[in-house]
């Protein structure tokens, strides 16, 4: 893989592409172009020979089509946005196509990406939150899962004579359902993909991620210098030079979800140091610079307020030296991710030129929400505890600090930087302000869009519902009123193909938004937003209100509610209508507590379960429920002395449980994130056979006592303070043996520390 990128960075397109981008800043001129003469000499030919070899017909009239999704990635962290971060290949994107500045997606990621692939609202579409919370049937609009009536993107192209491809993170099923046998009705092979690449559940580790090919858990490649999003783009590029060489009479469509700018944030060290002092100033300058920035980049109206720092983020210049030197390496290492993610994006980019396939791409790029404030006031270096709300302390933290973007951390930068992300808006994902809700679009389609119109800016409201109409007119291709069998619901979302060449073009007027209860409304031009607490529960009555004039004030500093409650009423009982008209009733209050709805009609709301040496990995989100409940592990073995190792483990080095066999006693881990509990039998385990059993009492909320058994025989305990609240790890549940990160360092060295045993099987019992 390095020797790859080594070549990339000596590549014509390369090089030209930093030479070009400082000519342009020196000179004030823009770059249109993509690579070197060699490429587009090579790709001249390519296209050449690629449409003799395509055959007369429909499909060489239709574009291809590339969907790229960022994930956390705030409304300024672009160049072309504003921000000093390096992005030159999606700034050429920019230059050669379209930004929109006033373009919004919801404010978590699932139903943002339910509604770019379905051109629905999720709410309609059945994913109105995050596909980890499936509420039951009672919820129909939180099922984790798009419903068949709302058919895909893919599934409409693939009817259309289109090649469809998936990378990346998928997010779009419930997690119980991400198990190595299925079911696999809501996986990506069954919404019209031909191929997927990538990762089934809401985050994946960079290094070692665990991966889905097609409808199979696959290993991670066993590479010191692996990457996950170099992978992505490593298969990415292989899908698009199959195509092009076997079957370029066909339009394909690609889906590249990348796992950035999620946490945990790691990336090489070399792209961390690209960015070694500039962030030294604080969070402060960095926003009033990336604010100036826009205004000059017309990102921005030039009336737009700078509102003041959020609730709970210091001033710089109150931080000590300590907290400073932390949050400047989280920031330099979010940075370094997002270059290396946009120079991942400038390898596929390159790769459609070489084999003359960019001409005829429509490219549409976006952020599936705003940046996140996970990492609250210090930052993580810990996700489980960041998801368990769970704060972490300053002195692990600095004492980790060189370490963060490393294998050693799940990091997630300080809510002060994820402000910074936001820029100029107010707070960050999950809220309804636009920090959360706004997204940098790029439409790149130069055959649909006039030479003097590419490099522009377009004011004009979209939505992520409206990407895919706006495909499907581009294609020439009408909604299917059935497919398998299953009637579609209409589109909701409208088609903006005429703002390519007119920046006066009108869009639509009106788009809700609800997620976990907080709500808010857009029409022409103003905004209302419902704030729920947890203290009022599950009643909507008593939310407060607010209301923005967005049109006059777009960073939503001056709320208009007490003065003009004529107009807040008016948008109130417009969201009553949308809503109803598109599903968001009932409403429901949860959050984090979402991870702990387990729907009777799903595998894992089963209180029995028995699992077989060799089975693959089981991901957490489906593995058995263990949360405030009492349990059992009973594992039947067989061994001789010299037999040890892991008999089950679920997690990683950042939390989780494992039960093993050392030394020929017995060991049973509980880690928590910030403690580990430890119980080791006071006997060996014998040779032969032999019933070792784990017991684990819940004694109350979020403690217990753990027991471990020989034989029926109690050989040690300990009492178990505190244990996780919503979720267990972000690694899933291996038998026999701990693969990728090992839960503990007792067998760190071991790599997957596999029993050299029989375990005939091991068998969970949960009392509900």
């Amino acid at each position: 893989m390095e020797k790859d990128l080594k070549v990339l960075r000596k590549s014509p397109f390369h090089q030209l592409t930093i030479f070009a981008s400082a000519l342009a800043l020196l000179s004030g001129c823009s770059y249109k172009n993509f690579s070197g003469p060699e490429i587009k000499a090579e790709a001249a030919q390519n296209k050449e020979a690629k449409e003799n070899d395509r055959s007369a017909g429909e499909d060489t009239e239709k574009p291809n089509i590339v969907y790229i999704v960022l994930d956390d990635s705030g409304f300024s962290d672009l160049a072309s946005y504003g921000s000093e971060m390096k992005t030159p290949n999606l700034d050429k994107l920019a230059e050669n196509g379209l930004r929109y500045n006033n373009s919004h997606v919801t404010p978590v990621c699932s139903p943002t990406r339910a509604a770019l692939l379905t051109g629905r609202n999720p709410h309609s579409a059945g994913m109105a939150t995050v596909a980890n919370f499936d509420m039951g049937p009672e919820y129909p609009n939180k099922r984790g899962r798009i419903k068949p009536e709302a058919g895909t993107v893919a599934e409409v192209l693939k009817e259309n004579g289109y090649n469809t491809y998936a990378l990346g993170k998928w997010h779009l099923a419930p997690s119980h359902q991400a198990t190595p046998a299925g079911p696999y009705e809501n996986w990506p092979l069954a919404k019209g993909f031909d191929r997927f690449y990538g990762f089934l559940e809401d985050s994946s580790d960079q290094y070692k991620p665990e991966l889905v090919q097609d409808n199979s858990f696959i290993e991670t490649p066993d590479d010191e210098n692996y990457h996950f999003s170099e992978d992505l783009v490593d298969q990415a590029n292989q899908y698009v030079t199959d195509h092009a060489s076997v079957n370029p009479d066909k339009p394909f469509f690609m889906y590249l979800a990348f796992g950035a700018q999620h946490q945990p944030v790691q990336v090489p060290k070399k792209y961390i140091d690209m960015y070694k002092g500039v962030y030294d100033k604080g969070w402060d300058e960095i926003r009033k610079e990336r604010f100036e920035r826009q205004k000059e980049l017309g990102i921005i109206p030039e009336n737009t307020g700078l509102p003041p720092l959020n609730p709970g983020v210091k001033p710089w210049d109150q931080l000590t030296k300590e907290e400073k030197n932390a949050f400047i390496r989280f920031q330099e290492t979010y940075a370094g991710f997002m270059t290396h993610t946009d120079e991942q994006i400038g390898r596929l980019i390159d790769n459609l030129e070489r084999v003359g396939e960019l001409e005829d791409t429509m490219i549409v790029f976006l952020s599936d929400n705003g940046a996140s404030s996970m990492g609250k006031d210090t930052g993580s270096i810990n996700h489980t505890l960041a998801y368990n709300d769970i704060k972490e302390s300053l002195d692990d933290i600095a004492k980790n600090t060189k370490y963060i973007g490393s294998d050693k951390t799940k990091a997630e930068f300080p809510q002060g930087w994820a402000q910074v992300s936001g820029t100029p808006y107010r707070l960050y994902k999950s809220t309804m302000y636009n920090a959360g809700i706004k997204s940098p679009l790029i439409v790149y389609y130069p055959k649909g869009m006039k030479e003097e119109a590419r490099g522009e800016v377009r004011s004009q409201f979209v939505h992520a519902i409206d990407v895919t109409p706006t495909v499907y007119e581009l294609a020439g291709i009408k909604l299917p009123t059935e497919i398998k069998g299953v009637e579609q619901m209409p589109l909701h979302g409208e088609s903006f193909a005429d703002t390519f060449n007119d920046g006066g073009a009108e869009t639509r007027k009106t788009q809700f938004f609800e997620n976990n209860g907080q709500r808010a409304i857009y029409h022409d031009g103003w905004k209302a937003i419902g704030l729920h607490s947890p203290a009022q529960g599950q009643d909507f009555t008593l939310d407060k209100w607010e209301l923005y004039h967005v049109a006059e004030d777009a960073s939503e500093t001056k709320d208009l509610a007490g003065a003009q409650p004529e107009k807040l009423k008016e948008l109130q009982d417009l969201f009553e209508e949308e809503a109803g008209k598109y599903n968001v009733f009932p409403m429901s209050f949860i959050m984090g507590d979402g991870f702990l709805s387990i729907p009777k009609d799903s595998l894992r709301a089963k209180n029995s379960f028995t699992f077989y040496q060799g089975m693959s990995r089981l991901p957490e989100g489906a593995s058995p429920f263990l949360i405030n409940r009492s349990y059992s592990i009973t594992v039947p073995i067989k061994r001789d002395k010299k037999d040890e190792g892991v008999l089950l483990a679920l997690g990683s080095t950042e939390s989780g449980y494992t039960l093993y066999i050392k030394n020929n006693r017995l060991v049973y881990e509980y880690n928590r994130g910030n403690k580990v509990y430890k119980i080791e039998s006071r006997q060996k385990v014998p040779s032969g056979p032999s019933t070792i059993t784990y017991k684990f009492d819940h004694t109350g909320q979020h403690k217990g006592t753990g027991t471990l058994y020989l034989n029926g025989e109690k050989v040690g305990e300990a009492a178990i303070e505190e244990t996780h609240k919503f979720k267990l790890s972000f690694e899933g549940l291996d038998i026999g043996k701990d693969s990728n990160y090992p839960v503990s360092p007792a067998y760190v060295k071991q790599r997957d520390f596999e029993f050299t045993g029989e375990i005939e099987k091991v068998v969970y019992q949960i009392q509900q």
